[in-house]
C-alpha cells in the first residue's frame, strides 16, 4: 500500500499485450517514477483489467531494488493516460472507468489517441492555425482522389488511425498518365490511375483514409526534412519542450527514424523564423485540443516547410514517442512530473 501522505499519487494507465504481458514504454515509466520520488511522489502502472472498485491492482518500481513489485494501490490523485492500442480505448469497459474518473473528480491526461481527419477539421476551422494545413480530404470514393491527383501531381494517403507513420503512402503523376505508387518499403509504376485504383481501392476504401497534399519540402544536404515539437502544459499555457530534425533517407515517404530516416540537431536549422512558428501554434494547438477532446497535458507535432518558406502542421500526436535526443527526453519527464504536480496540488 502507497501512504497517500507522502505525496501526489500518479497512476500509469497503460494496457495489456495479446500474451497477457503489460505493454508500454517502461523506460519512460522508470524515469518518471524516479523523478516523482525525488518531488516526495510516486507513481504506479495499471491496466484497466486492475482496476476495483475500492483498489487498484498495478505495479511499481523500486529503484533500489530495480525491479517492479506487484500491489494493491488507491484511486491515485492523477491518471497519466499511456494506453499503446486504440482498440483498448474504444472498449465501453475503458470509456466507463474514465467516467469513473470524471465522478470521483481524478484529473487525467491524455483523452485518448487523435482521429486524424478530427484533427484536420478542428485546425481547418481554427482562425490561426487554418493557414498552416495542407489541403486534405476524407477519401470516400475513386473520384475524390482522382481529381486531387489531378490538381495536385503528388498525394499522401494516411489511415485516420494511425501513428508512427504506419500504412502511409505516397502516389504521383510520373508523366501522364502513368503513376507512381510509393510505400516504406516498395515503389511500383502503373499505367494509369484506373490501374493504381484497381490494385488500391479494396484497401483505401476499406478504412477511413485521408488525402492530403504533398508539400514540396525545403531540403537539408539534397533530403527533404520536418520538424518533431513537443510541449507540455504549464498552468494555464502551453510551451515548448524540445525541438528536434527528422530527414528522410532510404526512403521519401516518410522521416520516421524506424523507417530508415535520420536525426539531426535542431541547432543545425535553427532560425528565429521557425522558433517564432513553434511559439505561435503551440498555445493554439493546446487550447484548441484541450476544449474539443478534453485536458492535453502534452503533445508532439509533425510540421514543416515548403521551399518557399511556407510552414505547415501536419499532424499532432497525443501520446508522443520517445524522443532520440537525450537532453529533450529529459526535459519532458521534468515537464510531465511539473504538470503531475500542478494538477494534484489540491491533493493532501
Amino acid at each position: 500500500m502507497i501512504d497517500k501522505q507522502a505525496g501526489p499519487v500518479i497512476g500509469i494507465m497503460t494496457a495489456l499485450k495479446s500474451d497477457g504481458t503489460v505493454a508500454g514504454n517502461g523506460e519512460l515509466f522508470i524515469k518518471l517514477q524516479k523523478k516523482l520520488i525525488s518531488l516526495n511522489g510516486i507513481s504506479f502502472i495499471f491496466t484497466l483489467e486492475g482496476t476495483g472498485a475500492e483498489y487498484i491492482e498495478g505495479f511499481s518500481y523500486s529503484p533500489d531494488e530495480n525491479r517492479w513489485i506487484k500491489g494493491s494501490f488507491p484511486n491515485p490523485d492523477l491518471v497519466y493516460n499511456r494506453i499503446p492500442f486504440r482498440k483498448t480505448e474504444q472498449t465501453e469497459d475503458c470509456k466507463r472507468f474514465f467516467q469513473h474518473l470524471k465522478d470521483k473528480g481524478i484529473p487525467y491526461f491524455n483523452p485518448g489517441f487523435i482521429d486524424k481527419y478530427e484533427l484536420y477539421q478542428l485546425m481547418e476551422n481554427h482562425p490561426v492555425l487554418k493557414d498552416y494545413v495542407p489541403k486534405t480530404i476524407l477519401l470516400q470514393e475513386k473520384k475524390d482522389l482522382e481529381l486531387l491527383l489531378k490538381a495536385n501531381s503528388s498525394v499522401y494517403l494516411k489511415p485516420a488511425a494511425s501513428s508512427k507513420g504506419k500504412g502511409i503512402f505516397r502516389v504521383r503523376h510520373l508523366s501522364s498518365p502513368y503513376i507512381q505508387f510509393e510505400s516504406r518499403k516498395r515503389s511500383i509504376s502503373y499505367p494509369s490511375f484506373e490501374d493504381f485504383w484497381q490494385d488500391w481501392s479494396e484497401l483505401l476504401l476499406s478504412k477511413t483514409y485521408l488525402a492530403q497534399i504533398d508539400i514540396n519540402s525545403a531540403e537539408y544536404e539534397g533530403f527533404r526534412y520536418d520538424f518533431r515539437i513537443i510541449a507540455h502544459a504549464e498552468k494555464e499555457e502551453y510551451a515548448i519542450t524540445g525541438v528536434g530534425i527528422r530527414q528522410s533517407q532510404e526512403q521519401g515517404v516518410t522521416t520516421h527514424i524506424p523507417s530508415g530516416g535520420r536525426l539531426l540537431p535542431y541547432s543545425l536549422l535553427q532560425t528565429n523564423e521557425h522558433d517564432r512558428f513553434f511559439q505561435l501554434i503551440i498555445p493554439h494547438i493546446g487550447k484548441a485540443l484541450s476544449e474539443q477532446f478534453g485536458f492535453f497535458g502534452e503533445f508532439s507535432i509533425d510540421a514543416g516547410m515548403s521551399k518557399n518558406g511556407k510552414y505547415y502542421i501536419y499532424e499532432v500526436n497525443s501520446k508522443p514517442m520517445r524522443f532520440d535526443e537525450a537532453e529533450i527526453e529529459e526535459k519532458k519527464i521534468e515537464q510531465l512530473c511539473r504538470v503531475f504536480l500542478h494538477l494534484t496540488s489540491s491533493c493532501p
